[in-house]
């Protein structure tokens, strides 16, 4: 069972917005199923929501996009006009249209997104209570200590969470349910937070390339969470006269990644495209996984080209960044820049490891700006990272190390 710490953290309150009732209850059941998490209002439109954030004061929103009265894209305009900045994650249905008006989202200042399994109304929301609670803790978390809250980090709710459901579970097998259940569980009942001892940083391995540096033939970037926004930081501040090209992998589902590329080119002074299999890689060109695929590089006497693959997922994800990084490390060795950003778990650390020791160049996001500091943490401890960069410095160090390296 979970043990009480003795100092409580403060709640990490939360507001849901979606005009069905069955959903606002359905999402509302996971997060107060969640230690250290409270649902601490519901609207059912963008102006009730609107009209109730001086009351409520919440952490972070969950917002559905299609509703009477105010939709979600209009309660971000309103957002955006009145300057409040408490952050905004959006659940979205996976049609095309929705993408679009998921990405619009974005560019309104939305911090992510996730997508409803089925459409806009579904039973099965349950089955992204984790990326739920992952994307609630993310940015709700940051939001809340800046306004004197003593909330615990992401992955402590993470793993409180994940040892709540083990709790239920094993309750459910033997028929003797554990106390507050989904059932019983009350917008007023808080369910504490489990005691967990901090890991101490790891100092970094020490890695010696088998051959120095040459000069950067291509770029490859792993990200995760908090990525998209991230990228639009990176991408608008980008070197115009950059010429070698980047790989993108971000996390993203599919039918949503060709709409992000479209809405990172519209601000990117370089070329942004959604990849796709047998592309060619072009210099000043940015090319975007597509959800679901892996992406690689494949070595051509006429030029390398991209391609994508539907091999099974790597470290629970696809595309994967490791997948990515493993073969721009066999292909180019030396000859790269590998950039490791923002996400939850280990994605991408192994290989840009990899890349290092191949004698590639390699930067990752520090700790103080990554939404999560899991992938570029783990990256750093295993010793594939020579330099953290705080996300405000990531375009200028890649356009940097581009030009010096060309």
């Amino acid at each position: 069972m979970m043990e009480n710490i003795e100092s409580n953290f403060d709640t990490l309150s939360v507001m849901v917005c979606d005009d069905s009732a069955l959903m606002r209850n359905l999402v509302s059941r996971i997060i107060n199923e969640a230690p250290g998490m409270q649902v601490a209002g519901k609207a059912m439109n963008g102006k009730m929501l609107l009209d109730s954030l001086n009351d409520v004061k919440p952490d972070v929103i969950v917002l559905d996009i299609e509703m009477p009265v105010m939709t979600g894209v209009e309660f971000l305009q309103e957002r955006k006009k009145l300057k409040i900045d408490i952050p905004v994650v959006i659940l979205s249905s996976i049609a095309t249209k929705g993408a679009a008006v998921t990405m619009q989202c974005l560019e309104l200042g939305a911090s992510d997104f996730i997508t409803k399994p089925g459409g806009s109304v579904t039973t099965e929301v349950a089955t992204v209570s984790d990326d739920l609670i992952e994307m609630i803790a993310s940015y709700g978390a940051p939001y809340a200590r800046k306004k004197g809250k003593k909330i615990p980090t992401t992955d402590h709710f993470l793993q409180a969470f994940k040892m709540r459901e083990a709790e239920k579970f094993v309750a459910a097998k033997k028929g003797t349910p554990i106390s507050a259940t989904v059932d019983e569980v009350s917008e007023n009942k808080v369910i504490p937070m489990p005691a967990f001892k901090a890991s101490a940083p790891k100092e970094p391995a020490v890695i010696t390339p088998v051959r120095e540096g040459g000069k950067i033939k291509i770029i490859a970037l792993g990200i995760s969470t908090g990525g998209p926004n991230a990228l639009r930081d990176v991408f608008k501040m980008i070197d115009p006269h950059l010429k070698q090209p980047i790989l993108v992998v971000q996390h993203m589902p599919a039918g949503f990644t060709k709409e992000f590329a479209q809405s990172l080119n519209r601000i990117c002074p370089l070329e942004v495209v959604e990849a796709a299999d047998e592309m060619p890689i072009e210099e000043g060109h940015i090319y975007i996984a597509p959800g679901n695929y892996h992406i690689k590089v494949e070595e051509r006497i006429t030029g390398n080209v991209i391609r994508t693959t539907q091999e099974d997922q790597r470290n629970g994800h696809r595309p994967s960044a490791d997948v990515l990084f493993e073969s721009v490390a066999k292909i180019y060795k030396n000859n790269a820049l590998g950039v490791i950003m923002t996400g939850m778990g280990r994605d991408g650390a192994v290989e840009i490891t990899e890349m290092r020791k191949q004698g590639a160049y390699t930067i990752g996001q520090d700790e103080k700006t990554s939404i999560v500091y899991g992938m570029p943490r783990v990256a750093w401890e295993l010793g594939g990272v020579q330099k953290q960069v705080p996300l405000r410095e990531i375009a200028d160090e890649i356009s940097k190390l581009a030009r010096e390296h060309i």
